[in-house]
């Protein structure tokens, strides 16, 4: 029987892995890092056994705040800056293509398929912006991406998320909208606002804990998919919005910082915001990865 000492417990864990059971390169590579990583994190605070359980319990209780209407270990993720940071190793930026930002934990699916220039908007509230997007998707040559569905959501003026509030109808300010021959979407919304991210349970325990704030700058989230491109996830930010230099997720790429501009006379908006996109094709970050 092996003698599992503070020196040698990391080594003997590792030396486990695939003893038993057959497992491949990339398990072992994570397994491995993983064991090292989380080992060492223990030495280097000097871990005790009550903050051990502590930590056990609050992963537990996060587990238990899961729903289909909030994703806690995203919204954990978002806060330490590990989607981010994963997010840019998964989609590295090799030419002219726009840069991608992180998911976040309020995408819903199946938002309903919208005529291009329709509004997402189902419900007013006092003192909204109203606003006109509008833009082109294009590959890295320039050539327009006809058939490109932008999917889009964004909060309300009242910093909510429409899954978050009882009060907004089912999907508002959320849409698919498709790219025209030309490449060129539009719809209308509403200028975003910066908001809270979840700040009670375990997300506000972590943000507390880490002496931050829970604040976002105001933005719409865009997804934005074509077969044969790389697929786009990404959020556009009002420059004129609070927290552009301390977004509580650290998501806001210079990059993806939109004008929301006064709208000409005779629109039917109040602003106008024009942004464009451009998609690699699969083949080409295929050969730029190798």
């Amino acid at each position: 029987m092996s003698n599992v000492t503070i020196d040698n417990v990391t080594d003997v864990v590792i030396a486990s892995l695939g003893k038993h059971a057959p497992i491949d390169a990339r398990q072992r590579e994570i397994m491995e890092a993983l064991i090292r990583h989380l080992h060492g994190f223990c030495k280097d605070v000097s871990l005790t056994h009550s903050e051990f359980l502590a930590a056990c319990d609050y992963l537990g209780r996060a587990g238990a705040m899961c729903s289909h209407k909030r994703q806690e270990f995203i919204l954990l993720g978002d806060i330490l800056g590990v989607e981010v940071l994963v997010d840019m190793l998964s989609n590295p930026i090799a030419g002219n293509e726009t840069t991608s930002t992180v998911l976040g934990p309020f995408f819903r699916e199946n938002a309903p398929v919208m005529p291009k220039g329709a509004s997402t908007v189902q419900k007013h509230f006092e003192g909204e912006e109203s606003v006109h997007v509008e833009g082109y998707v294009r590959d890295t040559d320039g050539t327009p991406i006809a058939g490109a569905i932008i999917d889009v959501w964004e909060d309300a003026p009242n910093g909510l998320y429409e899954n978050h509030d009882p009060d907004q109808p089912d999907y508002n300010l959320r849409g698919r909208f498709e790219s025209d021959e030309n490449g060129h979407y539009a719809f209308k919304a509403i200028r975003p606002v910066p908001y809270p991210i979840p700040g009670d349970e375990t997300a506000g325990e972590l943000i507390r804990y880490m002496g931050h704030h829970c604040m976002r700058p105001g933005h719409i989230h865009m997804m934005v998919a074509r077969e044969g491109f790389r697929p786009l996830i990404s959020q556009i930010y009002d420059s004129s919005s609070a927290h552009l230099d301390d977004d509580s997720v650290f998501a806001v790429k210079e990059e993806l910082i939109g004008e929301f501009q006064k709208a000409p006379a005779g629109a039917d908006t109040d602003l106008v915001l024009r942004f464009d996109f451009i998609l690699p094709r699969t083949e080409a970050q295929a050969m730029a990865a190798e």
